[in-house]
């Protein structure tokens, strides 16, 4: 199984990832959310620079965010700097997309999206649309050498549901999913590996990532302790932001237990007083997937850490890890917080012992 880091990108993120190859993770994936973090490609080629061997790559990429050609001449000109270690993780957009106040880029949209960059990295002309023009696209002069076309560019998708799945097995795409717990995990896996197996694929080609956020808890700490609200309580949170906009965007599919019920009222209650009242999303994703908000403090409790994030005591999560292999993921990527950079020692020695 290999390890790698997922990362809410910064300018200088290159820091994270460079101790992160020290320690032994071999890939570093990194966030595309425009108006919260970083560009990925400015600090994707910082990190190209900083290593040598470790694999760099968008965790994930937004269609809309950039047209097809920018995208296909960054993924290749990162190529040059780091050859082999490129790779090109897309979907059709969270928090990147909500962050504006719009929904997910439609599922066809993305996987024409997809061909496009795809067939311009093999140096084919394309068919594109721009400003509602259909126009004959290519790579005008690889033969210069100011990018690399060459070494291959892996691409996989975060994909939630049957559709999304079956796409990521018809374009023969690795598979990410960002997970809450093993056992919820490895049965979505199983449907993942049953649409690559209803396309015709070799079962032992599908390689899949499992994106874990959660924090590596001391015997003794409970699951709302200072450290687990820094590490954790953001992406336990993350799951009340996707709900409460579910009367205006297509929910992710995450659920609360019926127990947790009234933790999502209460950010209800939250969410209604949030100004400017047409643009509620400018409040409900600040800080998203970084740090609590002080409102939001309160909300996240020992049980909502402990039932929608991936957290728990070294051995405890060494079994789950485990228990992701042996159902067939391929590697395993810790989510490391934006300024909780201890977090990378903490699950390099969870990932040591499984």
């Amino acid at each position: 199984m290999d390890f790698g880091i997922t990362l809410a990108t910064a300018a200088d993120s290159w820091k994270v990832v460079q101790r992160a190859e020290a320690l032994g993770f071999r890939y570093a994936w990194f966030y595309d959310t425009q108006m919260l973090n970083a560009d990925p490609f400015v600090a994707m080629a910082a990190a190209a620079m900083q290593t040598q061997s470790i694999h760099l790559g968008t965790g994930v990429l937004v269609p809309s965010n950039r047209i097809a050609p920018v995208t296909a001449n960054c993924l290749a000109s990162l190529n040059k700097l780091a050859p082999g270690r490129i790779h090109f993780g897309v979907a059709t957009g969270f928090t990147a997309r909500r962050a504006m106040g719009l929904g997910a880029v439609k599922l066809h949209d993305m996987a024409a999206y997809i061909r496009q960059v795809q067939s311009l990295l093999r140096c084919e002309t394309v068919e594109a649309d721009f400003d509602g023009q259909s126009r004959k696209i290519r790579f005008l002069n690889p033969e210069l050498d100011l990018i690399n076309t060459q070494d291959e560019i892996p691409l996989y998708i975060s994909a939630f549901g049957p559709r999304s799945q079956a796409l990521t097995a018809e374009l023969g795409a690795g598979w990410i999913y960002s997970m809450r717990n093993p056992a919820q995990s490895v049965d979505q896996l199983h449907r993942m590996q049953q649409a690559w197996r209803d396309a015709g694929r070799v079962p032992e080609d599908l390689y899949t990532v499992a994106q874990g956020s959660g924090c590596v808890l001391a015997l003794d700490e409970t699951y709302d302790s200072p450290k687990a609200k820094a590490q954790a309580g953001p992406s336990a949170i993350m799951i009340l932001h996707d709900l409460v906009e579910a009367d205006s965007h297509r929910p992710l599919g995450y659920r609360v237990p019926a127990e947790l019920q009234p933790l999502l009222d209460a950010y209800k209650a939250l969410y209604a007083d949030y100004e400017p009242a047409d643009a509620r999303y400018l409040q409900v994703h600040r800080w998203h997937l970084m740090k609590l908000r002080p409102e939001e403090e309160p909300l996240v409790t020992s049980d909502l850490i402990q039932n929608l994030t991936f957290s728990g005591t070294k051995e405890a999560l060494r079994e789950g890890i485990r228990a992701l292999r042996d159902a067939g993921f391929s590697q395993f990527a810790a989510h490391i917080r934006y300024g909780q950079d201890a977090m990378l020692e903490e699950w390099a020695e969870v990932l040591s012992g499984v």
